[in-house]
């Protein structure tokens, strides 16, 4: 939201592309990408000789290549892209190619604040690591499984087998050969598998998911797991502000969350998706009061209003004084708050956002093959082609929707109650 104050929230309406026209000028279009701001819009294209490269607003690079995908914007509005040009992979920002070329690149990620750049490598010596960027890890690894960048972004991790495995040998998964690589180096204790790597608020540790054990699961922060295992763990993230790491736990009683190796909540028939509010004083998460019957728990209360099908990851407002969820009941999505789901139903609903003063929630919405801005239930007047998701002015007053509508993408700014 801090990005947001310098955009254009005074002008109503910018045509920034005729997508119509790209279609026509080349035989291969791929899928859209708006930059944050609305002002620019990308694709990867292929030209009549089987060449992609990148448009933006309608101009091409003249630079070619055998692939490219995977396409970002970053705050300053550069196209990002991981392209194959000579049997060789790199990164593109804007116009430029870093100098470090690999075998194969995948998972391009971007820290919270945009401005670093990480992405997993495969080398020639048929091993896998991590580049942060432009500059790889000096170790390498057998595998090397997804990315997970600091808050700073000045840290990176990811997922890393350091005992090869040959390819028929079945025995080898029953040995500890996963852990966590942090700035390429792995931590000293080993497992049988390990995922959902996360980072602390000060960038300092690291905390994941282990499995220690035929059917003994824990958390292990900075390669140390706790005392305590588990017949199933969930993904850890770290209370704000502190060193604490919390997930959600099996144990015999049932599911609860954990912070640090010891339950903090009572016993659900599964816990999941768990998020603290801004200020680190409310937890929120997903539960199961029984089978079938999810809801969302705050502060290991649970709401009174139970959905048959599923609940999505638990939003909270700015102030952490309310909390929206997509939720899925009877076939159909919607968005519940604080407990409550709105009466209008949808095909398919995205992730809610608040308004910075927590009165609004906004939400893309897809029914009938038309997508849709939705405001604390109230569905707008006018349903898009393409639509991504919309986002509050810094006042609130406003929404910046980003949409193709007749084949044209635009940029509104819309009062909020106009929509």
């Amino acid at each position: 939201m801090n990005g947001s104050v310098n955009w254009d929230w005074d002008t109503k309406e910018k045509l920034v592309a005729n997508i119509n026209d790209w279609k026509k000028k080349f035989p291969s279009v791929r899928e859209l990408v708006p930059s944050d701001d609305g002002e620019k819009i990308a694709t990867a294209v292929r030209d009549q000789d089987k060449k992609f490269t990148t448009c933006v607003n309608g101009e091409t690079w003249e630079e070619k290549f055998e692939r490219i995908y995977s396409l970002k914007f970053n705050p300053e509005d550069q196209l990002i892209s991981l392209a194959l040009r000579n049997y060789e992979w790199s990164v593109n920002v804007g116009h430029e190619m870093w100098e470090e070329k690999f075998d194969y690149l995948w998972n391009l990620t971007l820290s919270p604040d945009g401005k670093s750049i990480g992405v997993n490598i495969r080398t020639g010596e048929m091993t896998s690591g991590v580049c942060l960027n432009g500059k790889p890890w000096e170790n390498t690894f057998t595998e090397a499984r997804d990315v997970a960048i600091s808050p700073d972004g000045k840290r990176i991790a990811s997922h890393v087998q350091v005992v090869k495995r040959a390819e028929l040998d079945i025995h080898k998964f029953l040995e500890k050969n996963w852990t966590v690589a942090v700035d390429g180096t792995a931590w000293r204790n080993n497992f049988l598998t390990a995922w959902g790597a996360v980072f602390s608020d000060d960038s300092n540790h690291v905390a994941a998911t282990v499995m220690t054990d035929m059917s003994q699961y824990t958390i292990a922060v900075d390669g140390t797991p706790w005392e305590q295992v588990f017949g199933a763990v969930w993904e850890p993230i770290f209370k704000p502000g502190t060193a604490d790491a919390i997930a959600p736990v099996q144990t015999p009683k049932g599911w609860t969350l954990a912070m640090n190796g010891k339950p903090m909540w009572g016993n659900f028939s599964q816990v999941w998706k768990q998020n603290y509010s801004p200020d680190g004083q409310k937890l929120a998460a997903v539960v199961a009061v029984d089978v079938g019957k999810w809801t969302v728990a705050v502060d290991g209360s649970p709401w009174n209003t139970i959905f048959n099908q599923l609940v999505l990851s638990p939003v909270f407002s700015p102030d952490g004084k309310r909390v929206a969820v997509p939720v899925k009941n009877n076939n159909r999505w919607t968005i519940a708050v604080d407990g409550s789901p709105w009466s209008e139903t949808f095909d398919n609903a995205w992730d809610p956002a608040f308004s910075p003063a927590g009165d609004n929630v906004v939400i893309k919405a897809e029914r009938n093959g038309k997508y849709f801005v939705v405001v604390n239930g109230k569905i707008g007047k006018k349903g898009y082609e393409e639509l991504w998701n919309p986002v509050f002015s810094p006042d609130g007053g406003k929404l910046l929707v980003r949409c193709v509508d007749g084949g044209k993408y635009y940029r509104r700014v819309v009062p909020v109650n106009e929509i």
